[in-house]
């Protein structure tokens, strides 16, 4: 997270040409993919072959959340110990390449793994197994809200006593023909070919689609208690979760953006607080015409006058749009952006939109200091979620 947090700040995108697949006969030559990543660095190249790419990134996620919140997992406390991973497709690129073997070679040439490499839930299941968990394990599909709600729910799991601690995130890796075509023909990607890192530029005027991006983000989760108990370093509280359907359309939001206010609503009343004592808004932010004004009047209707006073970025700027692991990176910002007291910016933002009329933090990160942030998630079918965060104070 380091290094990323480290490019957020200073504005730099992560988007480039594609590397995966050759791109020769697509329309959208270029995404946010994860650079470097070698899975036997943290699962056997046995194991690893069984898996597809989003599973085998959450597996290196667990891990390394795992690690940094010095958890030591063993027999005194599997079953006391979750997992909830979103995921909005699962194993597509497995699918894919498989389809293509069925089609070309045969029935017999297929892959017996295919189905365990390829269902959504996978994720989950295989962080439980690496990491030896037995309590609850499920994964969120929710298309874009995946991650948040899986972050969400499992809070709500905790505050339900079903478990002490839950690992929590998302994980997506669509990032193949298939995958960028299904997009592309929805028309909702930009096709800035000519200058990747410039194409996502939410909330400006000639914004033209959000750019398609992979990764896996996983926090730990645990009650107060829990984390006191085990002399946690207690880097946030979440306080907040709220999620409505806007049941109008299978992949346009609701224009008036009254679902999307309803949820942060909801959050809001959950955590108790009042609109004005939100001192950041990371959103949703695709980078759309559709969303970004549908966003804008949903933070206006939610937070009313204090809309114009307090700071909206969107990361997605610099990231892409993780599908259902962007629900999960964000809050994580969040968090890094409480810890820092440093904002990251909407970049590519040069041209204002009348419709999009609030303080998107342009171009340069701003030092503020955060103590409770928002941010939101918007997925296909209407899916709105909502989580709030906040300095954690032993006070």
């Amino acid at each position: 997270m380091a290094t990323t947090w480290e490019a957020l700040i200073a504005g730099k995108s992560g988007i480039d040409y594609i590397t995966l697949f050759d791109t020769s006969n697509m329309e959208v030559k270029f995404a946010g993919e994860v650079k470097g990543f070698n899975p036997e660095n943290y699962i056997n190249r046995k194991d690893a072959r069984r898996m597809d790419r989003f599973a085998q990134m959450a597996v290196a996620a667990g891990y390394q959340a795992v690690k940094n919140a010095n958890l030591t997992i063993d027999k005194s406390n599997e079953n006391d110990i979750g997992v909830f991973i979103g995921s909005g497709i699962g194993g597509l690129t497995t699918l894919f390449e498989q389809a293509k073997i069925l089609v070309e070679k045969g029935p017999d040439r297929v892959t017996p793994f295919l189905a365990p490499m390829m269902i959504a839930d996978i994720a989950a299941a295989q962080i439980s197994i690496a990491l030896g968990v037995k309590g609850p394990n499920m994964c969120m599909t929710s298309a874009c809200s995946s991650g948040s709600d899986a972050i969400g729910l499992a809070a709500e799991y905790i505050k339900f006593g079903n478990a002490q601690v839950m690992i929590a995130g998302g994980a997506e890796a669509i990032i193949n023909p298939l995958g960028v075509t299904a997009f592309s023909q929805l028309r909702a990607l930009s096709t800035r070919n000519d200058a990747p890192q410039k194409a996502s530029r939410p909330f400006d005027k000639n914004r033209d689609g959000f750019i398609l991006a992979e990764g896996a983000v996983v926090l730990i989760l645990e009650s107060l208690e829990h984390a006191k108990m085990r002399g946690a370093n207690i880097l946030a509280e979440i306080i907040g979760y709220g999620a409505t359907a806007d049941s109008f359309h299978v992949t346009q939001p609701l224009e008036s953006g009254d679902g999307a206010a309803k949820a942060m609503q909801m959050a809001l009343k959950r955590g108790n607080i009042q609109p004005e004592e939100i001192d950041y808004i990371n959103a949703h932010g695709t980078s759309t015409q559709l969303n970004d004004a549908m966003e804008t009047k949903a933070i206006k209707t939610a937070f009313g006058n204090y809309a114009y006073k307090v700071p909206v970025s969107s990361t997605k700027s610099m990231t892409g749009h993780l599908i259902g692991c962007a629900g999960a990176l964000e809050p994580a910002i969040c968090i890094m952006t409480i810890l820092n007291g440093i904002i990251p910016p909407t970049i590519n933002y040069e041209t204002p939109d009348p419709v999009c009329d609030l303080d998107y933090v342009p171009n340069v990160a701003r030092k503020k200091d955060v103590k409770t942030a928002l941010t939101s998630s918007f997925g296909f079918g209407g899916h709105n979620s909502v989580i709030i965060l906040r300095k954690y104070s032993e006070a």
